[in-house]
C-alpha cells in the first residue's frame, strides 16, 4: 500500500513537473525523468502529450501526423490509404463503417486547418469500441519563415463517441501545445524572448445524430469551439500576462497622464453606479 502511495506522489509530480517545462523540449526532459524514475516508464509514456511527427505516405505523397493513436509495434497507420509504414500485415485498422467516417472526417479536417491555419497538417484516426467508437483529431502547424521568429502550435483532440439511438454522447479532451520563440534585434540567444506552454480542457455535449456523416459535423463543431476558447485561453494568459508585466516594469506612456486617465475613468464609473442606484 505504501508503494503504492509512493508512486502515485512520484507519478503527480512528474506529470506537475512535466506540465511546467517547454513543449519544444519535452522529449528530452521525458527521456531525463525516465532515467531518474524508470518504474513509471509506461505510465509516463501513455500520461504526457508529446509535440506530433510528421510523416510522408509514400503512396500518395500526402503528409500524415503520427502518435500512439495510430502506431501498432513500430509502424504507423496513414489515414489516406489506411495502411502502415513500414508495412505490417496484421495491424490494427477500423471496420469498414469506421473507415468511411474516416476518410470523409480526414477531408474535413484538411479543409478545417487551411482555413484557421492557412497550410499545416492534419490527421485524423478512429478505432473501434465495444460499445461504439473513438477517435483523434491532430493537428500541426510550424512557422519557421523569418531568421527573427519561429513557432509551433500542436493541437490533440481525443474524443469518446456513444451511440443510442438517434442521439450520441461525445466526450472531447483537448490538448495544445505551443512555444513561440522570437529573437532581438542581435538575433542571439541573450535577447530571445520565449513564450510556451501546454493547456487541457474537456467538453461533453449530447448532440442530434441523423446519418453516419453526422458524427464528423458534430465532432468538428466541437473541436472548432474548443480551439476558439483555448486559443482565447492563451493568448490572455500568456500574451496578456507578458503585456502587463512589461507595462509594470516600464510604461510605454506618461506615468503622469496613465493617473489621470485612470482617475478619469474611476470618476465616470462612479458617476454611471450613483445613477443605477
Amino acid at each position: 500500500m505504501a508503494d503504492y502511495e509512493e508512486n502515485e506522489q512520484q507519478m503527480d509530480c512528474a506529470l506537475d513537473l512535466m506540465r511546467r517545462l517547454p513543449p519544444q523540449s519535452v522529449e528530452e526532459n521525458l527521456v531525463t525523468l525516465l532515467e531518474v524514475l524508470p518504474e513509471l516508464t509506461e505510465d509516463l509514456l501513455a500520461a504526457v502529450d508529446q509535440p506530433l511527427k510528421v510523416r510522408q505516405d509514400t503512396s500518395t505523397g500526402k503528409e500524415y501526423l503520427v502518435c500512439d493513436y495510430n502506431r501498432d509495434g513500430d509502424s504507423y497507420r496513414s489515414p489516406w490509404t489506411n495502411t502502415y509504414d513500414p508495412p505490417l500485415a496484421d495491424g490494427n485498422v477500423p471496420s469498414e463503417r469506421l473507415r468511411k467516417l474516416e476518410a470523409s472526417a480526414n477531408d474535413a479536417f484538411s479543409t478545417y486547418k487551411d482555413l484557421y491555419y492557412e497550410g499545416g497538417v492534419s490527421s485524423v484516426y478512429l478505432w473501434d469500441m465495444d460499445e461504439s467508437f473513438a477517435g483523434v483529431v491532430l493537428i500541426k502547424k510550424v512557422n519557421d519563415g523569418t531568421v527573427r521568429s519561429k513557432g509551433s502550435w500542436d493541437s490533440i483532440h481525443v474524443v469518446e463517441v456513444l451511440e443510442t439511438g438517434r442521439q450520441a454522447r461525445y466526450k472531447l479532451t483537448s490538448t495544445v501545445m505551443l512555444y513561440t520563440v522570437a529573437s532581438g534585434a542581435r538575433g542571439d540567444r541573450q535577447s530571445e524572448i520565449n513564450l510556451s506552454g501546454s493547456l487541457t480542457r474537456q467538453d461533453e455535449r449530447e448532440l442530434l445524430v441523423e446519418d453516419p456523416n453526422a458524427h464528423v459535423a458534430n465532432i468538428g463543431r466541437m473541436v472548432e469551439d474548443m480551439e476558439f476558447k483555448m486559443r482565447n485561453s492563451l493568448q490572455e494568459v500568456y500574451f496578456g500576462k507578458t503585456h502587463d508585466i512589461v507595462n509594470g516594469l516600464r510604461s510605454a506612456a506618461d506615468l503622469g497622464e496613465a493617473k489621470t486617465r485612470e482617475l478619469l475613468q474611476r470618476d465616470l464609473f462612479g458617476q454611471l453606479k450613483s445613477r443605477k442606484d
